[in-house]
């Protein structure tokens, strides 16, 4: 009783330091935030056509600085068949392609960190099965950057015998360009950034995703394979053989990897991405939790285009193809796939898209993260939300 007493004339002590928040600093977004409605209520407007529109049967849009919510609002319904419910903001979501950077990147970096592995070192240093078929000289740093030379997808048959076999099959790709000379989005690079987050820690990736990112920075619903709790309030997708997805991975090659796979799989709540992102705005640190090395952190967000730059066409329902393409260590910066960047976010900005209709910004230079989490293939798969996602970077960025 007296700790707490002191605790609570410490916060009332120190309120006018900023050194204690009202919120706690792990808690749930439980209710709508606009800390600037002169700005933040045209997202309404924008989120109100595209529904209107049919992109999406609904959506939460989060806005954040490094110390608090300052935009939160759930709009829509996360599910319309087979019954309707409303979008909460507690959501859970197939985060998609934001596996890439959240898991699979981020524990890649931890690796680095650790000094159990260089980025700049070929796969087969550390999977020697893969170094065969002119892949000998495919770096790490390779894979994450998507200039690998690697194709984006191999045949769905390729997995349907079991992870063992399709890891074989993997190694028995041959490259479809050298390494390291164009930008070629792939799925492939990062189901072996994962195989190599296995093999390095003796961990399954998403068990170590979860000791040394998830658990310590108190992010409770971010897992892959959610739990029977948390299904309930997931964003239903679309339906596989006659089944609505909802809390089941939509990704057919992840779903054949029993849910956990370096590309996709990976399910999380704005509420949770709010303290990632504020983990990355404090360059690898949270409320005193590091979980990357400021010298770790620069190195995963710096940009780098490949020489010559050249940009393979993207998936029409994703992105428009620039002139260029800039990517980070397992993050987007400018690329054919980050039109959901909007053109006000600062050149320091980096993030990623995931095919469900997610989205993940980081501005270091602006204090923001900005979370676009929608059920765009809810019901019948056609919802396109990249554009919708550039107009509300456009009004966070201004």
């Amino acid at each position: 009783m007296n700790h707490f007493v002191l605790s609570f004339v410490f916060c009332i002590a120190s309120l006018a330091t900023g050194l204690c928040n009202a919120e706690l600093p792990n808690a749930e977004i439980s209710a709508p935030v606009n800390r600037e409605p002169e700005r933040f209520d045209a997202i309404e407007g924008l989120i109100q056509n595209a529904l209107s529109a049919g992109e999406m049967a609904g959506a939460v849009v989060v806005v954040a600085s490094k110390n608090e919510v300052l935009y939160a609002q759930a709009f829509g319904d996360r599910q319309v068949e087979p019954a309707r419910e409303a979008m909460t903001l507690d959501t859970v979501f197939d985060l998609a392609s934001l596996t890439k950077p959240v898991a699979t990147a981020t524990s890649i970096m931890i690796l680095v960190d650790r000094g159990l592995l260089k980025i700049k070192e070929p796969v087969k240093t550390y999977l020697p099965a893969f170094g065969v078929n002119g892949k000998e000289e495919v770096t790490v740093e390779q894979l994450l950057r998507h200039t690998s030379g690697l194709i984006p997808d191999n045949a769905l048959k390729d997995y349907q015998s079991g992870i063992d076999n399709a890891w074989k099959n993997i190694c028995e790709l041959k490259l479809l360009s050298k390494p390291g000379e164009k930008f070629a989005y792939s799925d492939v690079n990062f189901i072996v950034l994962g195989k190599l987050v296995e093999t390095l820690s003796g961990l399954s990736l998403d068990k170590f995703a979860t000791e040394n990112i998830f658990n310590p920075l108190g992010m409770k619903k971010t897992m892959f394979n959610p739990s029977e709790n948390l299904t309930v309030n997931a964003a239903t997708t679309e339906k596989r053989d006659g089944v609505w997805l909802k809390g089941q991975v939509h990704d057919p090659r992840a779903a054949l990897m029993n849910g956990v796979a370096g590309h996709a799989g990976l399910f999380s709540t704005a509420s949770d991405l709010v303290i990632y992102g504020q983990m990355l705005l404090g360059k690898g640190e949270r409320n005193k939790v590091r979980i990357l090395s400021e010298g770790v952190f620069e190195a995963m967000r710096t940009p780098q285009s490949p020489k010559p730059a050249i940009a393979e066409k993207a998936n029409e329902s994703l992105a428009t193809t620039p002139t260029k393409s800039s990517r980070a260590l397992g993050w987007d910066h400018r690329s054919a796939y980050s039109s959901n960047r909007g053109a006000q976010l600062s050149d320091s900005a980096f993030g990623h898209g995931g095919f469900t209709g997610t989205v993940l910004w980081i501005d270091p230079v602006k204090d923001r993260v900005f979370i676009f989490l929608s059920t765009r293939l809810h019901p019948d798969g056609k919802g396109t939300i990249n554009p919708l996602a550039g107009k509300i970077a456009d009004i966070i960025g201004q």
